[in-house]
């Protein structure tokens, strides 16, 4: 009997297009708009709809509560997983189909042609996504043959829904089982020469220029499988670049009887390319219609028959990380502003707004991540090898990402012709050793935060932002004030000064670290050493540590009183907040909560601080690093002296000694200062959002977030918010959250890390950059979250990054290893200040280092080794 139901329910797939995911999911959806490609041939084929899927489901009585069972399993139980799921998969599989429902799936085999074989393939509604593709997680089925093995094999595409592998990425992507739903494409088998997967992108490089292509004879499930060697082409410009021949040994092909079998290759095959170079060609050019179609870059399956090439399927490339856009459309490098900060995170649009007006460098966005624009500096050959200088001084992961994209072509050099570039670092300073000017310099930026405190509590309304543009004027003064960037400059070129020279005389290695302890003016190395004296107070008072230990909410100072010795612990903690509570991880965010909002999260450090930390802990490290540091002075002075020319060289060290530990404190402070200013928008933005909830014109006071400080300028002038823009923006900060931006970008979308190239590592150490001196042993714990620390004495703290937040952890460490970090960062800065061994710039340190597992840190030479 024929049903109007069931018509609606099997779609040819020229009937579907791109906007029909919910109707036949991800694989339908893009092959269906792959047929309006011109010049792509697809597969002749139908789609049983999702409304299909949830038809047949709904037959299944026990389907509803198996599936909430499946959302109560726990990601990481796989036993669990594989039990529940092939439950689900079983009562699936055994649903009856409507009769007129596989009436109409036989009808469109009919129209394929008799008997044909097919390929019945999954096609989930969360799948081929742009911003998680989902992929191979459901089951294809190839060359199935007649009605009734397609019926069954579409029962399993149904079922493979709950694959333990689908299941699982699910669970941990936090994506709800009820969410997902399942079409399945039918289409007629292709038997081809030759198969294989076209990248429009390189998926090694990003480089959005090259395509990458890997072929295998026969079908594609070679490749997939991991049957058969690809052989494996690099096209760019329309040209093969590069080419990499498999010796084919197995092929996966058609079975007779339906399903698929390995052969062995011919010997006169297994050598032989299995395309030619001019097919390799013809085939990028379709991929590049079919990515300039969707829009970005694909990941496209093909075969080869009758020297035609069929694209079987085409998804977004979702690894890629995004590429920062050119204004005037050239060629451009950037180099990632994360990295420099070490705060690699994704920022909310108000943060990258807000960070884009304190900066005088051209910056572009891209991954809700900021990237400086190189490119002027390296397009010009008087500036290219100064700046590559200074960044590699700091960062040698950095300048060696830059040399490798310069390497391939991504910048030709310029006739010198425009007006010079300043580059920070670059000429000598020339102030004066004087301790008054860091003073001075102090003072002033503390009486600027003092009048902007006082003035920003008077506005409202679009009044706050407009205040805030005018005073982003006296930020940018204070920040970039010639005098402080040159005291700063100081600091760095002394430091340098000394390893080089030092090194060449003595034979020391990196003899700044020590002799930059317990520097004056340290601000953040102080912050760490305030929190210390804040832990001889709670010490001392038992009830108020077990107060603090069990606490899990931010109130907990307002019960603190009602404790013995309470008041005076919640005054010590006051009092800290009061002048550090403006900082948080990830502060140049502005969207990120601070100390003084979350005080909890400084709770796991201060406890570690009150078990392990002795009495009067933070004046006495303080002293001893000043001490160690007068001694190694009085080392390589005495030591020099006893060279020929020796005196001469005492004198000139002693000046450049006393230059650093004049200045080098004072790197940590504008960025201190500039924190406060943003702590004082942050609470006047905060207070009008508040009031824009209020009024019902934001739903929740997090929408400003997602509003660059113009757009909520705008806001809070006509009361009117797009909702549509705020939702868009959550869900794109969402995709980029997960990606790691690399150090150095180009406008074609290459991307490079860098690497050390070194030799003579011990065998399997994980090489890195040295920045604070000495060597320590000991248990690894790897940290992701400052509020989940629990450092115990002679723990090595390893992590992604650090910015000033983390400091006050460095206390518990006996050393410190993270992935991002150069020699000037904060983290390297604050690390030499408190005499902790530090390698940073190590490539996936929190992936290769196991938490628990015990390592040894040599900080002089700049490597890790895996001890257990």
């Amino acid at each position: 009997m024929h049903s109007k139901q069931s018509d609606n329910q099997v779609l040819d797939l020229h009937e579907v297009d791109r906007t029909r995911v919910a109707v036949v999911g991800g694989k339908a959806a893009h092959l269906g708009e792959l047929t309006r490609v011109e010049g792509t041939q697809v597969p002749a084929g139908f789609c049983v709809t999702v409304g299909a899927y949830q038809r047949v489901l709904a037959g299944v009585p026990s389907i509803g509560e198996l599936v909430d069972d499946l959302a109560r399993v726990d990601a990481d139980d796989l036993a669990a997983i594989a039990e529940v799921s092939a439950q689900v998969r079983r009562a699936i599989e055994g649903a009856p189909i409507p009769d007129d429902l596989a009436a109409a799936i036989t009808r469109a085999l009919r129209a394929l042609g008799d008997d044909v074989p097919c390929a019945v393939r999954s096609s989930a509604t969360a799948e081929d996504l742009p911003g998680a593709s989902f992929a191979g997680q459901q089951d294809t089925y190839l060359n199935v043959v007649g009605p009734e093995a397609v019926l069954r094999h579409v029962s399993r595409c149904w079922a493979s829904l709950f694959t333990e592998r689908a299941v699982a990425y699910r669970l941990r992507a936090g994506f709800d089982h009820r969410a997902a739903h399942m079409a399945v494409v039918v289409q007629r088998m292709v038997s081809p020469r030759a198969s294989g997967v076209l990248f429009t992108a390189d998926p090694l490089t990003s480089n959005r220029k090259v395509a990458t292509v890997e072929a295998v004879l026969g079908l594609g499930e070679a490749l997939v499988s991991g049957v058969a060697a690809a052989d494996t082409y690099q096209v760019r410009d329309g040209a093969v670049i590069s080419r990499a021949i498999a010796a084919k040994q197995r092929a996966t092909v058609a079975a007779p009887g339906g399903g698929t079998a390995e052969r062995r290759v011919d010997p006169a095959e297994r050598e032989r390319p299995a395309l030619t170079d001019e097919q390799v060609v013809r085939l990028v050019a379709l991929g590049r219609r079919v990515e300039a179609h969707f829009g970005q870059p694909q990941d496209i399956e093909w075969c080869l028959a009758d020297e035609g090439f069929h694209v079987v399927q085409s998804r977004p490339i979702t690894t890629l990380f995004p590429v920062p856009e050119a204004a005037d459309g050239g060629d451009h490098v950037y180099v990632s502003v994360g990295h420099q900060q070490m705060m690699t995170d994704a920022m909310k649009p108000l943060g990258l707004s807000l960070w884009q007006l304190t900066t005088p460098r051209p910056m572009a966005e891209a991954g809700s991540r900021l990237f400086a624009d190189a490119t002027a500096l390296l397009t010009s050959p008087t500036t290219r090898a100064s700046f590559l200088d200074v960044v590699g001084k700091s960062d040698p992961l950095a300048r060696d990402a830059l040399e490798t994209v310069l390497a391939g072509g991504a910048l030709p050099t310029r006739p010198d012709d425009a007006p010079a570039q300043h580059i920070p670092g670059a000429a000598p300073a020339t102030v004066e050793t004087d301790p008054a000017i860091v003073t001075d310099l102090i003072a002033a930026n503390e009486a600027s935060v003092a009048a902007l405190r006082a003035e920003i509590a008077t506005r409202s309304g679009a009044g706050v932002v407009d205040f805030i543009l005018e005073d982003m004027q006296e930020l940018r003064r204070v920040l970039f004030e010639p005098l402080s960037l040159q005291v700063i400059t100081a600091g760095m070129q002394a430091s340098w000064w000394l390893n080089e020279q030092l090194g060449e005389w003595l034979g020391e290695k990196n003899p700044a670290d020590v002799l930059t302890q317990s520097v004056p003016h340290n601000v953040t190395a102080e912050m760490g050493l305030a929190l210390l004296d804040v832990a001889d107070v709670v010490r001392g008072h038992p009830e108020v540590v077990a107060h603090l230990a069990a606490t899990t909410d931010d109130d907990f100072l307002d019960r603190l009183p009602a404790l013995p010795g309470g008041a005076e612990s919640a005054a010590a903690i006051r009092a800290y907040l009061d002048k550090y509570g403006m900082r948080c991880v990830g502060e140049i965010d502005i969207t990120r909560p601070r100390w003084g909002e979350r005080p909890s999260t400084l709770l796991p450090v201060l406890l570690s601080n009150v078990r392990n930390a002795e009495p009067g802990a933070g004046a006495l490290r303080f002293e001893r690093g000043r001490q160690e540091a007068l001694r190694k002075e009085r080392d390589v002075l005495e030591r020099l002296r006893a060279l020929p020319d020796g005196e001469r060289k005492a004198e000139e060290t002693k000046r450049v000694i006393d230059r650093v530990r004049a200045f080098t404190g004072y790197r940590e402070y504008p960025k201190y200062g500039m924190i406060s200013r943003y702590h004082e928008y942050r609470k006047a933005l905060l207070r009008e959002a508040d009031r824009l909830v209020a009024a019902g014109v934001l739903d929740d006071r997090e929408d400003a977030y997602y509003l660059r400080l113009s757009e909520l300028h705008e806001v809070l002038r006509t009361e009117r918010v797009d909702r549509d823009l705020v939702r868009d923006r959550r869900d794109a900060f969402r995709r980029h959250e997960p990606l790691s931006p690399p150090r150095v970008i180009t406008s074609a979308g290459e991307t490079a890390n860098g690497s050390y190239r070194r030799d003579g590592l011990p065998p399997g150490a994980l090489a890195g950059l040295a920045v604070s001196a000495g060597v320590a042993e000991g248990r690894a714990r790897v940290v992701l979250d400052t509020a989940t620390a629990a450092l115990e004495p002679g723990d090595i703290l390893v992590t992604a990054h650090t910015d000033p937040s983390w400091s006050p952890l460095f206390l518990s460490a006996t050393a410190l290893v993270t992935e991002v970090g150069g020699l000037m960062t904060h983290g390297a800065v604050v690390a030499r200040e408190y005499g902790l061994p530090a390698v940073v710039g190590v490539d996936r340190a929190t992936h290769l280092i196991r938490d628990g597992q015990r390592i040894r840190v040599n900080a002089t030479d700049g490597y890790v080794e895996l001890l257990s």
